[in-house]
C-alpha cells in the first residue's frame, strides 16, 4: 500500500494539542511522516511528541497561535528549518461558542471564532504557499478540516456553522488558485464524532433523536477519519483539488 504511504514526508499539524489534531498526528506519523504540531499549549504538544517518539516516530513541538500572524509564520520557518521542507499542511485548529444562536452571540463571539476557523487557514495557507515558492518545491498539498454543519442547518451552532460554510467554499476557490503552484487543497467534513466536547452533547437526552438522523446509526470515532486523512496527505489523492470529503455515516444522506 505505498500509494498510501507518507515515509519521509514532513506534514505540519494545528490545533494538535487535542482531539483529531491530536490523534492526526499519531495516524501521520504511523504512515512514516515526520511531524510539526503547534498549538497554544505547549505542554500538551511537548507530551504528544513524547508518545510519538516512543512509538517509533519523530515529531516536533512548536507554539502556535493562529490568530496570531508572527506566531503562524514563526511556526511554519521554524519547522522547517528543524523539518525541511514542509510537504503538507493540515489546517485543524478550529473553535465555537457553545449552542448560541445569532442572536445570542456578541462581536467578540463572531471574531474570536472566525479570526480561528476561517481567517487562520487563508493566513497559513498564504504563507505556506509562499515557503512552497520560495523553496522551488514540486508540489505541495493543503487539508483543511470542514465540518457537516457546513452542509446540514440546526439551532445553536452560530457562527461555528457559518464558519465551516465558507471553509468548504475557500477550499474550493483555493483549490482552483493554487494549482498553478501545484498545490492542491481538499477538506474533511466530518460528521457527528465522539470528542471530549462532543460527548456531552451527543451522550446527552438528545443522544437517541440524533441517532436516528445518522443512517448508519451511530456517531463517528476519531479512527472513522484516518481513511480519509491518509487518502489526501499522501499521493492517493494525487489528482485531487478542491475537494471536500464528508465522513458522516450517511448524514447528508438523510432526509431532514
Amino acid at each position: 500500500m505505498d500509494l498510501f504511504s507518507l515515509e519521509g514526508k514532513n506534514v505540519a499539524i494545528t490545533g494538535a494539542s487535542s482531539g483529531f489534531g491530536h490523534h492526526f498526528a499519531g495516524i501521520l506519523s504511523k504512515a512514516g511522516a515526520n511531524v510539526l504540531l503547534g498549538a497554544r499549549r505547549i505542554d500538551k504538544i511537548d507530551q504528544r511528541v513524547s508518545e510519538i517518539k516512543k512509538a517509533g516516530g519523530q515529531a516536533i513541538a512548536l507554539p502556535l497561535d493562529v490568530r496570531d500572524s508572527d506566531s503562524c509564520q514563526n511556526f511554519l520557518v521554524q519547522g522547517q528549518q528543524t523539518l525541511g521542507s514542509i510537504d503538507v499542511l493540515v489546517n485543524n485548529a478550529g473553535v465555537e461558542t457553545g449552542a448560541k444562536t445569532y442572536a445570542m452571540i456578541d462581536e467578540d463571539d463572531w471574531d474570536y471564532v472566525f479570526d480561528t476557523n476561517l481567517k487562520s487557514v487563508w493566513r497559513l495557507s498564504k504563507l505556506y504557499t509562499e515557503l512552497v515558492q520560495k523553496n522551488a518545491q514540486t508540489q505541495g498539498n493543503i487539508i483543511n478540516i470542514a465540518s457537516i454543519t457546513a452542509y446540514r442547518t440546526i439551532k445553536g451552532q452560530f457562527p461555528y456553522a457559518v464558519s465551516k460554510a465558507a471553509l468548504v467554499k475557500a477550499t474550493e476557490i483555493m483549490g482552483l488558485e493554487a494549482a498553478r503552484f501545484n498545490i492542491r487543497v481538499n477538506a474533511i467534513a466530518p460528521g457527528y464524532i465522539l470528542t471530549d466536547v462532543s460527548r456531552v452533547l451527543l451522550e446527552g437526552d438528545r443522544s437517541e433523536s440524533f441517532v436516528k438522523g445518522i443512517p448508519m446509526r451511530r456517531y463517528g470515532e476519531f479512527d472513522d477519519l484516518d481513511g480519509p486523512l491518509l487518502m489526501l496527505a499522501s499521493e492517493a489523492s494525487k489528482y485531487m483539488t478542491g475537494s471536500v470529503v464528508v465522513v458522516d455515516g450517511g448524514h447528508l444522506c438523510a432526509e431532514l
